[in-house]
């Protein structure tokens, strides 16, 4: 399927982007990878384990370097982090010292003190992290400390603490994994419900594919060996979703189509294939 022809200016734009880690073992983990991910697009990054979905949302979030290409993220060369984009992780990376709203709050204190902010601008950042405890349905537990929280509630705090400083970009590598199928539910519509309101680009890593499509208006599925850009889904679903929508026959076609995608680009075909043939010749022994 063709890549979508992004109209407007990109706000992040990828051209050529190599990465390469040397060591003992020279692993080339991302070659000649072009994006476009137009502004405030939701996009699912999917495909085998080693393909390179989280390097290259590191590389995007100036936590890796590239080695060779471009990329350009709010109208900027990526030399590093920036407050342009914020970062949620798999492990919510909390401060157990700090209770919910000091843990939202802290990356703008940060700042403030840097920066040597008025009491003015200290009451906005208060105001905006009130804001982000109800946006994340946390205002009864504003003074909880993480280890009084369930996970998903500690990924709320942790989404509301990127969103603080108002990013024009958020990535998240995997946040989900680590929650139980009822609370991944729970927090697919929350982070819809975000992007709708927040209007941030948003791109998603995720290894679950119906977690991908239900989150994502495109799918970019990348292959290994090495890690590239091997085909983007366009996702057939309305902005308004809702749960029902992963039994509709499109849901359904297009996750079958990037699951068996998946199983070609990583060699899981032939490994199907190889364990069928083991199997028949065991059975006629």
């Amino acid at each position: 399927m063709a890549a979508l022809q992004v109209s407007a200016a990109p706000r992040i734009q990828v051209r050529g982007l190599g990465k390469v880690f040397d060591g003992e073992t020279r692993v080339v983990a991302l070659d000649a990878v072009d994006l476009d991910v137009a502004d405030n697009e939701f996009v699912t990054l999917v495909g085998a384990s080693g393909c390179g979905k989280s390097t290259l949302l590191r590389i995007i979030g100036g936590l890796e370097y590239h080695t060779s290409g471009e990329i350009v993220a709010a109208g900027r060369p990526v030399r590093g982090p920036g407050a342009d984009r914020a970062m949620v992780f798999q492990h919510y990376s909390l401060y157990p010292w700090l209770n919910v709203v000091e843990n939202i709050r802290f990356s703008r204190q940060l700042a403030i003190n840097r920066e040597h902010l008025t009491s003015s601008d200290v009451e906005v950042a208060m105001g905006r992290a009130d804001a982000l405890l109800d946006l994340m349905g946390l205002r009864s537990m504003a003074r909880a400390y993480p280890t009084q929280l369930s996970g998903g509630m500690q990924q709320r705090v942790a989404i509301a603490r990127a969103l603080m400083g108002r990013p024009e970009i958020l990535l998240m590598d995997e946040p989900f994994g680590a929650l139980d199928a009822q609370t991944r539910e729970v927090m697919h519509d929350l982070i819809r419900h975000v992007f709708k309101l927040e209007r941030a680009t948003i791109v998603f890593v995720t290894h679950d594919v119906e977690e991908a499509i239900y989150l994502g208006q495109r799918v970019v599925l990348m292959a290994p060996r090495p890690g590239r850009i091997d085909t983007i889904y366009d996702v057939p679903l309305p902005a308004q979703r809702h749960q029902d929508m992963k039994l509709d026959r499109a849901f359904l076609d297009l996750k079958k189509a990037v699951v068996e995608r998946i199983r070609e680009t990583s060699g899981m075909k032939t490994d199907f294939e190889l364990l069928d043939k083991l199997s028949r010749a065991a059975s006629s022994t």
